[in-house]
């Protein structure tokens, strides 16, 4: 009898879906190596996951599902254990008499229905999905720990739960769910920890409210309320995150600032925490720091082609100032940080003067800036320039006295980057300006003045096409490609949350100084002229330019792009 592995590579020859020699290559990797056939061709990216599951749904008969657009019954979710589902990656779908239909990857792992049978009780129907949809039901079904979290504070006393046991620098929630041992408000916060990461919240708002404690999760630019726990579990929850970031639990009336790091799926991932006063209770807010993100460098961040070009001419430059400008939230730091870890070497020495310091990079000299004994920005700056510095990356241009030394120290060999608050790439330099600094210094040192946003995209797993009539496009300035009014839309889907949205991409409006705009600074000219020069004659593209071209090649929504940009 033919093999699946024989058959599945001629139904990839006969469908034309994988170049010869990509399959041969796949083919002698298993031979040295084993493992699955097609796993190895989507590892090396030969095929697309969603293409397999095609081609194998059709060669075996086998229907194939988009587990996104499901919705699973909790009774069918508790006949196949937690443990089982992700052991073999499965994903229990349907219960129609004595047949359970499971989602699965790998459909011809007869050990795998066997165990299922034995297991269940049920005779098995197999259904076809692709890996990173299974995983992202049983995170969404499985995984959820918030529904246990009132369980967990069943009987607990209302006064005075014991937190104060050794916290190690690195606390690994992923296995502390299931450690029994573990006093309950410890298990409670690391749940929380735990659902925020699986819902990738990028800040996790812990809010004291007058009768109960308010959990809220920031996701893709949103706030979204995630439970609530009684008012009699507040202090012990404020207390267990002091003790984590090596705060002191006795200080109620003054904000605090900390960190801790913990280990979550192979990854260390850091936690920001800052803890405020309010009329009931310290406020938390936890900042989600991962730093896996920022080894990707900037092509990762969703640039489109044409700023980032611009933007990566100018970091080949020497010496200069670079900057980076956009309201809080904008992605301003996540962009410095991706370029100094782009660029860092042995053969480069990068200081970083922060406040604060948000992720711990290795190989890089961060300082954390700190007013209240008189390090502050420019006073750190002074001393980080007599230590023969490369690359000095400033968190924020916030005064006269910072902003002059940074830019007198671009003209004297370093190569700056920082960051300021105005609206567009041209307000930077007429916002240096009016802190007090000497237009010719400014035209002297700047290379590069840019502008960010963070944008949500469509969600895959519900996108839908829609047409927008051409009077709609009119009113709000956007000319359509020709013959072009198909858009897209997410529906909203269980991977989404209904938002219709699923993660966010950057844009961007890098403007060039060329020796025009040097001269126009040098004659005090307008933000407006300078940015219209920068249209006309160096092709800026602008924030809502890129977010149309977002809009229009099917990344984003017209909404996104009202929402995120101001028209030109």
């Amino acid at each position: 009898m033919e093999s699946f592995r024989d058959r599945l590579v001629d139904i990839l020859i006969k469908g034309k879906v994988i170049k010869d020699k990509d399959l041969e290559k796949a083919l002698a990797i298993q031979k040295k190596q084993g493992g699955s056939l097609g796993k190895i061709l989507i590892e090396k990216n030969y095929i697309s996951e969603k293409d397999l599951m095609v081609v194998m749904s059709r060669q075996l008969n086998i229907p194939p599902i988009d587990l996104a657009k499901y919705k699973i019954d909790k009774a069918v979710i508790q006949l196949v254990p937690e443990k089982t589902v992700k052991q073999y990656l499965v994903m229990p779908i349907s219960k129609i008499g004595n047949v359970l239909t499971i989602a699965m990857s790998d459909p011809l792992n007869i050990f795998l229905m066997d165990d299922l049978k034995m297991l269940t009780n049920y005779k098995i129907e197999p259904v076809i999905a692709t890996e990173n949809d299974i995983k992202e039901a049983i995170n969404k079904y499985y995984v959820s720990h918030v529904q246990d979290i009132s369980k967990i504070l069943d009987g607990m006393p209302s006064e005075g739960v014991d937190v104060e046991d050794e916290i190690e620098e690195t606390v690994d929630v992923s296995e502390v769910a299931e450690e029994s041992q573990s006093a309950p408000i410890v298990k409670v916060v690391s749940l929380i920890l735990n659902e925020a990461l699986k819902r990738r919240a990028s800040d996790i708002h812990i809010e004291p409210c007058e009768k109960l404690l308010r959990i809220r999760y920031r996701i893709d630019g949103n706030l979204i309320e995630a439970l609530t726990l009684p008012k009699k579990n507040q202090n012990a929850v404020i207390a267990r995150i002091k003790i984590m970031s090596k705060l002191d639990i006795t200080e109620t009336r003054a904000p605090q600032d900390g960190r801790f790091k913990i280990s979550f799926e192979g990854k260390e991932i850091d936690f920001r925490v800052s803890i405020l006063p309010t009329t009931f209770g310290g406020k938390i807010v936890l900042r989600v720091l991962d730093k896996s993100s920022l080894s990707l460098g900037l092509s990762k961040l969703g640039f489109l082609a044409g700023p980032l070009r611009t933007f990566n001419a100018a970091l080949a430059r020497p010496y200069g100032m670079i900057l980076v400008t956009g309201p809080t939230g904008s992605g301003k730091s996540t962009t410095l940080y991706s370029i100094v870890t782009q660029i860092n070497s042995p053969q480069v020495n990068i200081v970083t003067l922060e406040d604060p310091v948000e992720y711990e990079l290795e190989g890089i000299t961060q300082i954390q800036a700190k007013p209240e004994i008189g390090l502050t920005f420019a006073s750190g700056l002074k001393s980080v320039l007599r230590q023969s510095p490369d690359i000095v990356m400033v968190g924020e241009i916030r005064d006269f006295e910072t902003a002059d030394i940074a830019i007198k120290a671009s003209l004297t060999g370093q190569l700056i980057l920082s960051t300021l608050h105005t609206n567009d790439a041209a307000g930077a330099i007429t916002r240096l300006i009016d802190m007090g600094v000497e237009p010719f210094l400014v035209a002297s040192s700047l290379v590069l003045s840019s502008a960010q946003r963070l944008m949500r995209k469509i969600c895959s797993g519900c996108k839908e096409e829609i047409e927008i009539p051409k009077s709609v496009l009119d009113r709000v300035g956007i000319i359509p490609e020709k013959g072009q009014n198909i858009f897209h839309k997410g529906k909203g889907c269980q991977r989404c949350n209904g938002t219709g949205y699923y993660g966010r991409i950057g844009i961007l409006e890098a403007l060039i100084i060329n020796d025009k705009v040097r001269d126009m600074i040098m004659k005090r000219a307008s933000t407006d002229d300078i940015k219209s020069y920068g249209i006309k004659e160096l092709g800026l593209k602008t924030l809502r330019d890129n977010a149309v071209e977002n809009f229009q090649n099917g990344t984003t929504t017209l909404e996104e792009v009202l929402r995120v940009t101001a028209e030109d």
